[in-house]
C-alpha cells in the first residue's frame, strides 16, 4: 500500500531527542504515513533508538541537504515532508491529523510549510514566533524547522536540495517560489527546540541570522557563510 506521506528526518547525534520526536509521530504512521530516518554517521545511539520507530532507516555522509535528498529518493509517497530531529507537530488527535494531511495534499501550488513554536514558556519565545511567522508569510520562504512539505514531482522538477553547507532550506524555498507561493499553515503548528537561542543569546542569534540571510541574498558563497556560522 502506498503511504499517504513520507516524513523525512535527517539526524546526526540526536539520541537525546530523536525518541521523543518519533514517538510524537507514531499517530502519523497510524494515519498512513511512513517515517524515514536519514542518519549522517552518528557516533551515539541515534540509530539504535530510532530504528524500531521508523519504516526506513538509511545512512549517508554528513550534510543535511544530502541526507534529505537521500530520504526523498527512498520515499514511497507522492507527498514529502521534511522535519528536523528536534521538531514535533503539535497535533495528535486522529481527526486533526487527517485534516492536516488533506490540507497538505491540497496545497494550492504543491508546497508549503507551517507556523512555528519555540519550546519554552518565556515571553521572548512568543515574540520570536510571531516575527518568524510574519517574515516567512510575507517572504514565502520557510526554514527547515517549519517543516517544508511538497509533492514529489515538484521536488524532482526543482532538482532537490542544493548540497550547500548552510541555508539549504532558504535556497530551496527561493527556487520553489517559481512554482507559485507556498501554502503557509498558521492553524497547524510545529514545536521546535529553542536551544540555539538559549546557548548563544536571543539578540546575538537574531543578529547572526539576519547577517547570514543578507549575505546569502547578496550572493556570498555558501562556504564562506558556513565558515562564519560555525
Amino acid at each position: 500500500m502506498i503511504p499517504r506521506c513520507s516524513i523525512i528526518i535527517p539526524a546526526l547525534n540526536e539520541a537525546q531527542t530523536i525518541g521523543r520526536t518519533l514517538e510524537s509521530l507514531a499517530p502519523y504512521r497510524t494515519a498512513g504515513c511512513e517515517l524515514i530516518l536519514v542518519d549522517a554517521g552518528s557516533d551515539d545511539d541515534t540509530v539504535a533508538v530510532a530504528s524500531p520507530l521508523v519504516d526506513i532507516c538509511i545512512e549517508t555522509s554528513p550534510g543535511r541537504a544530502r541526507q534529505m535528498n537521500a530520504g526523498a529518493a527512498a520515499a514511497n509517497a507522492q507527498l514529502l515532508w521534511f522535519l528536523h530531529a528536534d521538531t514535533r507537530p503539535l497535533i495528535s488527535a486522529a481527526a486533526d491529523i487527517e485534516s492536516m494531511l488533506r490540507d497538505m495534499q491540497g496545497a494550492l501550488n504543491g508546497w508549503g510549510f507551517f507556523a512555528l513554536r519555540l519550546r519554552g514558556p518565556e515571553r521572548w519565545c512568543r515574540v520570536l514566533e510571531f516575527f518568524i511567522s510574519q517574515r516567512s508569510a510575507l517572504s514565502g520562504i520557510g526554514t527547515g524547522d517549519q517543516g517544508i512539505f511538497l509533492r514529489k514531482k515538484i521536488f524532482s522538477k526543482a532538482g532537490g536540495f542544493a548540497e550547500v553547507k548552510l541555508m539549504e532550506d532558504v535556497e530551496f524555498c527561493t527556487r520553489l517560489k517559481s512554482f507559485g507561493r507556498p501554502s503557509v499553515f498558521s492553524r497547524w503548528h510545529l514545536e521546535t527546540s529553542s536551544r540555539r537561542w538559549r546557548e548563544f543569546g536571543v539578540l546575538k542569534t537574531i543578529w547572526l541570522m539576519w547577517k547570514l540571510r543578507l549575505a546569502f541574498f547578496l550572493g556570498v558563497n555558501h562556504r564562506h557563510l558556513a565558515k562564519f556560522y560555525f
